[in-house]
């Protein structure tokens, strides 16, 4: 377990680093779809990291597509809520955030099946 919280800590500090670095220093196009749409990727990949950490606790999160169907709804809501004038998580309605949602959220899945799998097999 020791091993599961220091890769998930990695990976939320590599998203925060991100967050802080920015794209500022790219072409015009790339800063407008880091400003746009990394966030709505990287917010459901980090609560999926945050449910991967606690799904030993809850029965109905060891799969992963119980935890991506919980964080894609869990986003979806704040957007829903965006489009009535309630701010949560961010304050602008655009429906590709559900789909950025839904990618951030897959891509979590990836490396829980995948990368995480293969990693904690060395272990």
């Amino acid at each position: 377990m020791k091993t599961k919280k220091q890769v998930v800590v990695f990976n939320i500090l590599i998203i925060a680093v991100l967050f802080i670095i920015g794209a500022d220093w790219a072409n015009e196009r790339i800063r407008i779809l880091f400003h746009s749409y990394f966030a709505d990727i990287a917010i459901p990949f980090g609560y999926y990291m945050l449910l991967f950490l606690v799904e030993d606790q809850f029965k109905r999160l060891q799969k992963w597509h119980s935890k991506a169907l919980a964080i894609f709804l869990l986003c979806s809501i704040s957007e829903t809520l965006q489009y009535f004038g309630i701010y949560a998580l961010a304050r602008v309605f655009d429906p590709l955030d559900f789909i950025m949602y839904a990618a951030g959220g897959l891509l979590a899945a990836f490396f829980d099946r995948i990368i995480f799998k293969r990693l904690f097999s060395f272990w």
